[in-house]
């Protein structure tokens, strides 16, 4: 397995400075955002789809730091019932496939979107409980004429150019646990597969480690995010885990997301690291920092310090002792 980081935590330094600290810290892969939700401070698009030139160069300064792209992510909601919002993040998506396939990277990040319970809402609608009925209906209807038929559209796209798609699961969208991450895959081809982050699954009680099982042994983990989560055992109870609050109001929320190691600990992390291994995972493990509590580098830097304990690095070897 190879460290990374999802570098739209240093979007504030120029290009080159954060690829210089990246590289510093001992990681051997970055993760660009190129837009939507983590913006493209380092990974525009529209200016290295269109420039030879720049495009060399983009490639030469991640290579020459020993440095190597896990994925470009553009998290949006390409589904979203606001057609003007929809159809901004499904252009992104379709550029940033073309972008990966020119930059040999085999993973585009993204969300599954979440659109609207009729053809003329205004907000997205996330059914979340099978009762009263009308939910059960609501998600019917966005599954057959939204979330698969975009899917299997963006997924034969990015299949004609080899690249795969990283659906994270997270709260708010269609996709957000294992399970409805392969009802899409069975729908779609292998081409849609998780990124997956335990962080998100932490907060909805799913166990990280089981859903590493369930979803590699179907093959459906595409890349992998390194964020933790710690839950309030009195908030929690007040809120529910499906707490409305404002992530800024630490003190009063049910959970908020921590470094790794600050929620779980490596004990934890080493289960979670082995288990990739086993479901035959050997990819990128990307630091994503989202921890109120640190900065930007104390935070990074923490994750990195823990997951270096923790990672399998070398290629398996033969059991001798067989």
């Amino acid at each position: 397995m190879k460290l990374g980081v999802f570098s739209v935590l240093f979007s504030q330094k120029p290009f080159e400075e954060a690829l210089d600290y990246i590289a510093s810290k001992g990681l051997q892969a970055i993760e660009f955002g190129t837009g939507a939700y983590p913006g493209n401070a380092h990974c525009n698009p529209d200016i290295l789809l269109n420039d030879d030139g720049k495009l060399k160069a983009f490639k030469q300064a991640i290579a020459s730091r020993g440095l190597i792209i896990s994925a470009l992510s553009c998290h949006g909601n390409p589904l979203h019932p606001q057609k003007q919002i929809s159809q901004e993040h499904h252009e992104i998506i379709l550029k940033t496939v073309e972008l990966a396939q020119r930059l040999e990277v085999p993973i585009v990040n993204t969300f599954s979107g979440c659109p609207g319970d009729h053809e003329n809402a205004k907000y997205p609608n996330w059914p979340v409980a099978p009762w009263p009925n009308d939910y059960q209906e609501i998600l019917a209807w966005q599954w057959e004429h939204k979330v698969i038929p975009y899917w299997r559209e963006a997924g034969k796209f990015a299949a004609d150019r080899n690249v795969k798609f990283g659906l994270e699961l997270h709260g708010g969208f269609s996709v957000h646990t294992p399970a409805n991450l392969l009802r899409l895959r069975d729908a779609v081809g292998e081409v849609i597969g998780a990124n997956l982050d335990p962080s998100h699954m932490w907060w909805q009680g799913i166990d990280p480690v089981q859903a590493i099982h369930v979803l590699g042994r179907a093959g459906a983990i595409h890349h992998f995010h390194a964020k933790d989560t710690s839950i309030d055992p009195i908030n929690v109870n007040k809120h529910g885990v499906t707490d409305m609050q404002s992530y800024s109001l630490m003190l009063d929320r049910a959970w908020q997301f921590r470094t790794v190691g600050y929620g779980h600990d490596l004990k934890t992390w080493a289960d979670i690291i082995s288990a990739l291994r086993l479901v035959g995972y050997d990819y990128v493990v990307s630091i994503e920092h989202e921890d109120g509590l640190m900065s930007v580098d104390e935070g990074f830097t923490r994750a990195v310090q823990n997951l270096e304990q923790v990672l399998i690095k070398e290629p398996l070897g033969e059991m001798w002792w067989v």
